[in-house]
């Protein structure tokens, strides 16, 4: 089996390493960087800078805790180095990987010829052509860049270029209250920026739980971010001075810098899918099954250009499932991917994670549930870590006690969740999280609590 795989990001890598597993003879072609630039180049610096963000945060909380004088500051090379060692170093393990198991990786630019062959055009500016038995197409996405917004990278920055930025913002723009936008806010508040974050609707994270969205909203405002809901960007204006944002409900924000995180679009141009009869919808995504098969039977998308949620995990899952489905083996015990059962975390402060059914969105299908609640503020490790900020909130089948999803409002919140995910993807059932013997103090103690 000849498989050739379009993009070396979580997708990318994870098929090409476990269908090398198996026995197929692989070729990743990638023109970037191993791992993936939407993760390496967006994911990894963010939540590096996030980390350094909390010990600032946490410098602040110290005299709470009996530590005083502390003081910090920033030093941007530092900041910027330390991100390129760490993604350097996930680089060199990914090529590490590949290249142990067998998986041959051509550095360039691919275009599919036809169905079976696609053409690689190197730095030197020549082509080589590989043939292939089935083909991933797993190129990512970048920044989207609305048509009303001029980059220069120095006054008006997209995410890419904020890890970190030319200068710590004295006054942030933040356009986009998703889940990039929200982490920076959190992140540049912390080092001590100014931030106005523009809010196209009513809450922040609108996709999110409302009662999560507000118990975010309520810390930004505490901590002097200002929001400015029901207003969408119409026009970015930037001198030499700073930067104004021209909103469609009148209203305009004034500030030294403007960050756009206004969503991503797929890396589907130039890879002539028309020549493979690959088939894009109106977003320039590849539409696929539940194999990640697109409309030709040999060819898969996964990761970003897929569609499907923009999570690496997400991504790095598809990547195993297509090579199962490649060599077979889902002609065996073969589970398919569940996205509604995919948790996702947000790297505010405090962390928000959830997974599964939401509240919302069981009362919006009539759906019985019980959903059970307990503050951070009720647990000991919480109140020792100084931050009782936050909940744990857990929906399950009033019936058969089966946990249907959660969500978590507060440190370490992205790990907590764990517990949850798989409660949910186990079929478990809350008497189960409720007699694990759990360590005390611990977090992890809220988690049983909801449960019970």
């Amino acid at each position: 089996m000849r498989f050739v795989v379009l993009g070396g990001g979580p997708a990318g890598v994870q098929a090409a390493s476990y269908a090398a597993r198996l026995g197929a003879k692989v070729t990743v072609v990638e023109k970037d960087v191993l791992g993936g630039a939407a993760n390496l180049w967006d994911c990894i610096p963010s939540k590096a800078m996030i980390a350094t963000g909390g010990l600032v945060s946490l410098s602040v909380r110290a005299a709470k805790m009996g530590v005083n004088d502390v003081k910090v500051s920033l030093d941007l090379d530092e900041i910027r180095a330390r991100i390129a060692g760490i993604t350097q170093h996930l680089e060199r393990s990914n090529a590490e990987l590949l290249r142990s198991q067998g998986v041959e990786v051509v550095e360039g630019e691919a275009r599919f010829l036809d169905p079976h062959r696609i053409a690689v055009r190197g730095r030197d500016g020549h082509d080589v052509e590989i043939e292939g038995d089935a083909f991933l197409i797993s190129t990512g996405s970048r920044p989207r860049v609305p048509d009303w917004a001029t980059v220069d990278g120095k006054r008006v920055l997209t995410t890419r270029q904020a890890y970190p930025p030319p200068e710590i913002p004295e006054h942030l723009v933040v356009i986009g209250s998703g889940v990039t936008g929200v982490e920076f806010v959190h992140m540049f508040r912390t080092f001590g920026s100014q931030v106005s974050l523009i809010v196209s609707r009513q809450q922040v994270l609108p996709q999110k739980d409302p009662e999560v969205a507000a118990a975010l909203e309520a810390d930004f405002l505490d901590s002097g971010v200002r929001l400015y809901k029901g207003a969408r960007a119409k026009a970015v204006r930037a001198d030499e001075e700073g930067v104004v944002v021209d909103c469609d409900d009148g209203r305009s924000v004034a500030g030294s810098h403007c960050l756009l995180a206004v969503g991503s679009i797929p890396n589907y141009e130039g890879l002539n899918l028309e020549m493979a009869g690959v088939e894009v919808d109106d977003g320039g995504f590849i539409p696929v099954d539940h194999h990640c098969v697109s409309n030709v039977k040999h060819i898969y998308a996964a990761g970003d250009i897929s569609g499907k949620l923009p999570l690496a995990s997400v991504a790095t899952m598809q990547g195993r499932k297509v090579a199962e489905h490649v060599m077979g083996l889902d002609s065996r015990e073969h589970r398919h991917l569940d996205y509604d059962k995919a948790a996702s975390a947000i790297f505010t402060e405090p962390e928000i994670a959830d997974v599964g059914l939401a509240e919302a969105e069981a009362f919006s299908m009539g759906r019985k549930i019980r959903v059970t609640k307990v503050p951070f503020a009720a647990n000991a490790r919480a109140l020792i870590n100084g931050d009782p900020r936050g909940f744990i909130k857990i929906l399950s089948d009033p019936a058969t006690g089966v946990v249907l999803g959660g969500s978590i409002v507060g440190e370490r919140a992205a790990e907590l969740i764990s517990v949850i995910a798989l409660a949910v993807t186990a079929h478990l059932k809350v008497s189960d999280i409720v007699e694990s013997l759990l360590v005390h103090p611990a977090l992890a103690e809220a988690l049983a609590e909801a449960a019970d």
